[in-house]
């Protein structure tokens, strides 16, 4: 190959790789999103997760509708038939969420560039108006008549000076509005991204759910070999084992409760504790007769929520316990000490992601709810406990783990 072919062909190597650049460049121009359809494209997200939310509404109400029928092993069935739609929906939920989030991020780098682009122009033009009033600073009312032959001409300079100094003012008020809406906008998209990682972690522990969700129905298959007659033995004796835990409860709280002084506990106040989920509904209160537990005063207070939905700390705190109580109880659950001699449960979870001994704030994401333990759907048992009478105690009717014990508190003082 001879030089001149060779150039020729890098020549030819070189504009076929300008013409690729070229043509990304533009593909990127074409392909990127104007603000306008970034809003068209949220509003649809919008819409998208208001029919999930709708969804998973009447999937609740399907599995609460079953509560207080006939236990029945095809009823189990369906029951968590309607736990793993439930939870999918949630998925579902997430990954849109996290579309939606990511749109309005990029919606809020074109705000944020308008407002970083009129800043520029503002201190362009303050920069401007200052010169031009230091060049006629130095010229009193007397001197600009003086270097005229007409008063018309003189008031036209001496009121051309004066807008300027007013333009001046207004210039550095819109200034001082486009940098301080700048860090809304600033503020809103840091936000956005914590939103956006948020989302993240709850898609990523909805999905370990939808898997243990899967497991428990294939356990519950298993153990009951299909069977409705092994199924109604099973059932038999976990109700009979539930109300022996529950009497030894009931039994060691009342003797918990002789020694109380409730003039050691913060004073009422609404507020001190925060609600530990969004959009929540109160499907049973303290004090309230629970015929689950045959009849005796209900211990906390309960808030339908589908499984998977995060649950929060109701204050700052420690955490004291992360459990298991199984299908007894309280099932998975986390108890919290905080530094007001209130404690507080958050039980029949789906999953927990704190640890012992760890450090909490009020509000940070805990866990998220479900239907383990003791329980005839999803929701969250919220209890509070005088913290100084609070127990974990190994009950011998059950093989299941360390249950939370104390003298308990009406939530509904503190929320």
């Amino acid at each position: 190959m001879t030089m001149k072919h060779y150039d020729q062909k890098n020549k030819n190597l070189t504009i076929i790789i300008l013409l690729f650049v070229v043509h990304y460049l533009l593909l990127s121009v074409a392909l990127a999103a104007t603000p306008e359809e970034l809003r068209a494209a949220i509003d649809g997200k919008a819409k998208d997760l208001q029919e999930l939310n709708r969804q998973i509404q009447e999937t609740q109400q399907k599995i609460e509708s079953t509560q207080g029928q006939q236990k029945t092993l095809n009823k189990e069935l369906e029951k968590l038939g309607y736990n793993i739609n439930q939870v999918n929906l949630g998925i579902k939920s997430s990954e849109i969420n996290i579309q939606k989030t990511a749109l309005e991020i990029e919606s809020l780098k074109y705000d944020i560039a308008d407002k970083e682009k009129a800043i520029n122009q503002s201190r362009s033009a303050i920069a401007e108006l200052i010169r031009n009033v230091y060049q006629n600073d130095h010229e009193s009312l007397l001197l600009v008549i003086l270097k005229h032959n007409s008063l018309a001409a003189s008031f036209a300079e001496w009121e051309n000076i004066n807008s300027v100094s007013t333009n001046l003012a207004s210039t550095v008020y819109q200034l001082e509005d486009l940098q301080n809406q700048l860090s809304q906008n600033l503020i809103d998209e840091s936000n956005k991204k914590d939103s956006l990682e948020s989302e993240q972690k709850n898609l990523k522990n909805r999905q370990l759910i939808l898997t243990d969700q899967k497991q428990e129905r294939q356990t519950l298959l298993s153990q009951t070999k299909n069977k409705e007659k092994t199924y109604q033995q099973q059932l038999q004796e976990l109700e009979e084992r539930q109300a022996a835990i529950s009497d030894e409860i009931e039994n060691i709280e009342d003797e918990l409760r002789r020694t109380f002084d409730p003039t050691l506990l913060p004073v009422k106040r609404h507020g001190l504790l925060a609600l530990p989920l969004k959009n929540q509904r109160i499907t049973q209160n303290f004090g309230e007769i629970s015929y689950l537990y045959r009849g005796k005063p209900h211990n906390g207070m309960d808030f339908g929520a589908a499984i998977g939905t995060p649950i929060f700390a109701s204050a700052d705190g420690i955490v004291k316990a992360v459990g298991n109580n199984g299908r007894y109880q309280y099932g998975k659950h986390i108890l919290i000490d905080h530094d007001n001699n209130l404690s507080t449960l958050y039980a029949h979870l789906s999953k927990q992601i704190v640890t012992v001994g760890q450090k909490v704030i009020r509000g940070q994401l805990i866990g998220y709810s479900g239907n383990t333990g003791y329980a005839t759907g999803p929701h969250l048992h919220l209890g509070l406990y005088w913290t100084p009478s609070v127990m974990l105690k190994n009950l011998p009717q059950c093989n299941c783990g360390l249950v939370p014990l104390g003298v308990t508190i009406d939530p509904a003082d503190y929320l």
